[in-house]
């Protein structure tokens, strides 16, 4: 590193940052509650602090419910976009860093060790929900942008931040700060990546299934068809395309995961009485996608496979499933390995942890998709933590990650945008 990046690594405010992301987590913003967008109000506020210029706006709803690459779940009366911003146009490169603040639900608290909405810091880990998944790395993005402020670097172009609400249910919030504005040269989305250097996503796409039985007194229940007993050859089925798929698609960015583009039932309802016939059963999944795979092909194939089931069981021939694709839709979504800007991080990070640079794709969907191949910039998955602690109890991210990852970005930034 020369003296200016070696400042800027010297520069960044470790216990600023603990302290915002324990503010953060303190909000128990789930998607599409008051509380996410009491979170961006307070991002906004700590982008201020930091020396970032700020803008906030309304979300155009109507707009975005209206565009072909929108997606959602959850239903919401009002979205907040916030974008904070270092330097201005210019010679260099701009570049994005985006971050969602909208969190999954914690669950049984009885589940947890450390309470989950404010943070605990034990043997390393920061403990608390959304400290990896991703409020972490919304803070690593912040402090990266304050590090080079605070070191006096100017950059040739700009550095904007994204805070984004919406992710978890389809990424409306990305979709927001996509059409408002600024585009960029590259962009970088701080999710969990066990700091591995992410040029792949993997797509997945919900869909509810829901099958027809016919009611009858448990008493006599063979007068009946159970909806459940009708599920099982189906979801067999499922199953056995999920291996075929996997089996199928390869890529040596996921050699560690047998299974990269899982099928997953998440919710399964039925019936209405104990000791009645279930009339009706209704499942909802999550279908993973490959690179490289056309979506609307891939959706074909499970229609095929429900449909080739249906076709051998006299009861479902009569009374079809049906299977709908709702809510969130994320396509996979790819950079070139040997692209500028993952490059740049490759050497920004050895440089900034003296360890080696480590390439995977990530099975989760992600809001790289709507970057990447909506708005056409060239993105990379990057972040502290590990989504295996995601979405769970006792979700944590070590203290290492969180410097590690803002030195690998604040280098990145002025590598990749310019110094003046």
């Amino acid at each position: 590193m020369n003296a200016d990046e070696r400042a800027i690594v010297e520069a960044i405010d470790q216990q600023g940052l603990l302290a915002a992301l324990s503010e953060l987590v303190a909000i128990p913003s789930l998607g599409g509650t008051p509380e996410e967008q009491a979170a961006q109000e307070a991002v906004a506020v700590l982008m201020r602090r930091c020396g970032l210029e700020v803008e906030q706006w309304n979300l155009d709803l109507p707009t975005l419910y209206a565009h072909p690459a929108c997606s959602w779940e959850l239903p919401r009366e009002r979205g907040l976009g916030v974008v904070g911003s270092l330097g201005s146009p210019g010679a260099g490169r701009d570049l994005i860093f985006n971050g969602h603040v909208d969190v999954v639900p914690a669950g049984d608290l009885a589940n947890w060790t450390y309470p989950p909405w404010q943070t605990t810091l034990t043997n390393g880990r920061i403990y608390g929900r959304g400290t990896t998944d991703m409020k972490g790395g919304l803070c690593c993005a912040i402090f990266a942008a304050k590090a080079l402020r605070d070191a006096g670097v100017a950059l040739q172009g700009r550095l904007v931040i994204q805070s984004v609400i919406g992710e978890e249910d389809g990424g409306l919030g990305t979709l927001g700060a996509i059409l408002h504005g600024p585009q960029a040269d590259g962009a970088i989305v701080i999710e969990p990546t066990e700091l591995k250097i992410a040029p792949l996503q993997a797509g997945a796409h919900n869909f509810r299934l829901t099958v027809y039985g016919q009611a009858a007194h448990g008493c006599v229940r063979e007068e009946g068809v159970s909806a459940i007993e009708k599920f099982f050859p189906l979801h067999q089925a499922i199953l056995h395309l999920e291996r075929e798929r996997n089996q199928r698609f390869r890529h040596p960015l996921y050699a560690r995961y047998t299974t990269p583009y899982p099928i997953c039932i998440g919710t399964v309802h039925a019936g209405t009485w104990a000791s009645s016939e279930a009339e009706s059963l209704v499942a909802e999944g999550r279908y993973g996608i490959a690179i490289g795979e056309d979506p609307l092909v891939a959706r074909r194939e499970l229609e095929a496979t429900i449909a080739a089931v249906v076709a051998a069981d006299p009861w479902l021939r009569e009374h079809p499933p049906r299977l709908e694709w709702w809510g969130g839709t994320f396509d996979p979504a790819a950079t070139p390995q040997d692209h500028p800007l993952v490059q740049t991080i490759a050497a920004s990070y050895t440089d900034a942890t003296g360890n080696p640079t480590r390439f995977e794709g990530m099975t989760y969907g992600a809001d790289m998709r709507l970057l990447a191949n909506t708005a056409g910039i060239p993105t990379v998955l990057f972040g502290p933590g590990d989504v295996r602690t995601a979405h769970r109890p006792d979700e944590y991210v070590t203290l290492d990650d969180l410097l590690s990852c803002t030195r690998t970005l604040a280098l990145t930034a002025l590598r990749f945008i310019g110094n003046a």
